[in-house]
């Protein structure tokens, strides 16, 4: 059973600054790192815990694909079947902030 994915506002906001930011420059480039972002989010659906733990929080649930230079950060939830994406953070940014 795939796991339902859910967006927090944070990293919604996440997302439209960054397509917007590349926009200025390139609006096909924006558009594809944006789907490529949203797809590599969906393929985790049905296995969400290939992505690596955290380093930062060492947190099991807590965990993360690299799209460089961006790390999407997401919370898995086992007993609702529920991944919840927490950020799109930039990996200049140093230690994601996750707080809502």
């Amino acid at each position: 059973m795939d796991f339902r994915i859910v967006w927090a506002k944070t990293a919604l906001a996440d997302l439209r600054d960054l397509v917007r930011y590349i926009a200025a420059d390139d609006r096909d480039a924006a558009k594809r790192f944006g789907d490529r972002i949203i797809a590599k989010v969906e393929g985790l659906a049905p296995f969400p815990r290939i992505g690596r733990i955290v380093p930062e929080y060492r947190d099991e649930l807590i965990r993360e694909v690299i799209i460089t230079p961006y790390r999407v950060i997401y919370e898995v939830n086992d007993d609702a079947a529920i991944l919840s994406v927490l950020r799109v953070w930039h990996g200049a940014r140093g230690e994601p902030n996750l707080k809502q």
